[in-house]
């Protein structure tokens, strides 16, 4: 069960043992909706931090909302195996066919905020993603589609660059820890 692997899940530092914390209280005190958008103010979703096999480029999206380049990930809806919903959404994103966990285990423990929007021509209003997030690796050779309606690009973004041309401050940190995670999975750090 994703409460059980939440719950085993090592946090590596204070801002990862805060968020896991969190979102412990929050799945113990809201167990019928936090797997879905009706919990409106708190949801869980699952992203996949895509490297390719030496972990010198990573996979993203141009994100149509946000209009910056992001990981792929979105909502659970319903799903509780995590990995396998970081797993579709980053096949669907991004046209990849040949993606597989770099581990099934929980790479990290993020609260992500989330400002107001206009989705699909409805207003979504500000909350919160308790996001888990998995390590991945794809095969480079895969054709990249964009994904109409979701991001207008798709791209491997050179590694040593990633948070100069994502250009989205507060997810700095979280892509630079996924990086260093997945170079010491890979036997790189």
């Amino acid at each position: 069960m994703y409460a059980d692997d939440i719950r085993a899940y090592r946090p590596q530092d204070e801002q990862e043992e805060t968020d896991r914390r969190i979102i412990l209280e929050y799945v113990d005190r809201y167990p019928d909706t936090v797997l879905t958008r009706q919990n409106e103010y708190a949801h869980i979703t699952s992203s996949g931090f895509v490297v390719n096999a030496d972990a010198t480029k990573v996979l993203m999206a141009h994100h149509n909302i946000y209009k910056v380049w992001a990981w792929t990930g979105g909502h659970a809806d319903g799903d509780s195996d995590l990995l396998a919903v970081a797993l579709r959404e980053a096949s669907e994103e991004t046209g990849i066919t040949h993606v597989r966990p770099l581990s099934s285990d929980i790479a990290s423990l993020d609260i992500l905020p989330v400002w107001g929007h206009v989705k699909r021509g409805k207003y979504v209003a500000a909350h919160q993603h308790l996001n888990v997030s998995y390590l991945l690796t794809a095969d480079e050779s895969d054709a990249l589609t964009i994904r109409e309606g979701e991001n207008t690009g798709v791209a491997w973004l050179p590694a040593d660059r990633l948070t100069e041309l994502t250009n989205e401050w507060q997810m700095d940190y979280v892509y630079l820890k996924l990086l260093r995670r997945a170079r010491a999975l890979l036997g790189l750090e």
